[in-house]
């Protein structure tokens, strides 16, 4: 059986990495992390932050929530904590709802 390598799953993200996968200034997330008390980065002794990815899915939740779905921050921040589902699940559906139209976009291109 050949070898075949294991795909390098990161742990920690900086907050230009998170920034630049949502496509969002540095500035918006540091604000995010005081409107929203579940997001809290570990942050090293020289106070940079390192994002996990628990901390991305959520992040991806509130720009869903707020500039995709046009929530205000109250509203998303009451959707989260009201809501029966839990974050990973919605950040989940999220994302295979994003891949899934990501794929049908392709294919419309490539039609003849």
């Amino acid at each position: 059986m050949p070898y075949k390598e294991k795909p390098i799953v990161k742990k920690y993200f900086t907050i230009g990495e998170v920034a630049k996968e949502l496509g969002v200034a540095t500035s918006l997330i540091r604000f995010w992390e005081t409107q929203f008390d579940f997001i809290r980065p570990k942050k090293n002794a020289k106070g940079n932050r390192k994002y996990t990815q628990d901390d991305l899915k959520k992040l991806k939740l509130v720009y869903h929530l707020v500039k995709e779905r046009g929530f205000t921050l109250q509203g998303a921040y009451d959707h989260i904590k009201h809501s029966k589902d839990s974050i990973d699940d919605k950040a989940e559906m999220i994302a295979s709802l994003q891949r899934i139209k990501g794929f049908l976009v392709d294919m419309k291109n490539n039609l003849p």
